[in-house]
């Protein structure tokens, strides 16, 4: 180790732990012979921080010399830090895992016979008021205790855990127009999910063949209400005359937007409701920016996998 500068105390955060790196300082000053108390102006905390630490990370070692052993103690930086990672993982709030059994049986439950997603189950259960706060946890902690292995359902099991990917943010494609105004200035209320009647749309194939229909898929996006209809195809009249459909169904009033993406299906959805409410467009190749409408097609994919008819029909009794 270079030449070491007592003068000036290093500045620190108060309160911080001791670092891998600094516990291997320590043992590298110690074996030049400097005390505790340059040591731990040099580090910058208090010279007790440096004695505790010492006295936790030393261990007993032996060594054999002229056929006789004899036995010291040292201390051991790796020895200290790997300590110091155990003591924190017992200080950390009790599991919460053995207190919500009743829930977690009732997750598997619906896993196995209805399907439901970790997600899904959590948001029925805070809708209907199953349990209590207390009674239950949050989707990320349930995924957690799947992660960890505690449950019967696997990660294997889940359909899309092991292929979500961390989504880039969506580049834009100039060589690709858009048909009407961009999702760029879609007002922040419709963001942050604010207000209701806000929905993103996109169809969903099933066997692909001219003749075949396809689904049309409307979410909102704060309920997060679906409106699923059969339509006869995957073309621009098609979806305008359904999209007419749905709208004098449920009523104009409770549409304030709709969000689409550049397929050829909806390129006259702007020129239709034009005066009626808006519609925005999302960046060519960014699915991500319907995210909502777009998990709720991956969940219909549960049940209908590409390739299978959906015209009534044709589809199989248990569909």
């Amino acid at each position: 180790m270079t030449e070491v500068n007592f003068n000036t105390k290093t500045a620190r955060q108060k309160g911080k732990h001791l670092s891998k790196e600094e516990r291997e300082t320590i043992n590298a000053l110690l074996n030049q012979g400097y005390s505790y108390r340059k040591i731990a102006n040099y580090i910058g905390v208090s010279p007790q921080t440096v004695v505790n630490e010492v006295n936790r990370g030393t261990v007993r070692q032996k060594k054999k010399m002229n056929g006789k052993t004899s036995y010291f103690e040292v201390y051991d930086p790796t020895y200290a830090h790997e300590r110091y990672k155990q003591k924190r993982l017992l200080c950390h709030r009790p599991i919460k895992f053995q207190t919500v059994r009743s829930f977690l049986t009732e997750f598997i439950e619906a896993f196995k016979r209805f399907k439901f997603s970790p997600d899904a189950f959590v948001g029925e259960a805070k809708r209907n008021q199953s349990f209590f706060k207390d009674e239950r946890v949050c989707t990320t902690t349930l995924y957690k205790y799947i992660d960890q292995n505690l449950l019967e359902v696997k990660n294997i099991d889940l359909v899309r855990k092991t292929s979500i990917k961390k989504r880039k943010k969506a580049s834009k494609a100039p060589n690709k127009r858009l048909y009407g105004e961009s999702i760029e200035n879609r007002p922040d209320t419709v963001e942050s999910r604010e207000e209701f009647g806000h929905f993103e749309i996109d169809t969903v194939i099933g066997k692909k063949a001219g003749s075949e229909s396809v689904l049309l898929t409307l979410t909102e996006r704060k309920t997060r209400y679906e409106i699923i209809k059969v339509i006869d195809g995957k073309d621009t009249d098609s979806v305008t005359y359904s999209i007419n459909q749905i709208i004098n169904e449920y009523g104009e009033n409770i549409f304030q937007s709709i969000t689409a993406d550049n397929g050829s299906e909806f390129a006259n959805l702007a020129t239709v409701l034009n005066g009626r409410m808006k519609v925005y467009y999302t960046h060519p190749y960014a699915s991500s920016e319907r995210g909502t409408n777009e998990n709720h097609n991956g969940i219909i994919r549960r049940f209908l996998a590409k390739g299978e008819s959906i015209d009534p029909a044709r589809m199989s009794p248990n569909k």
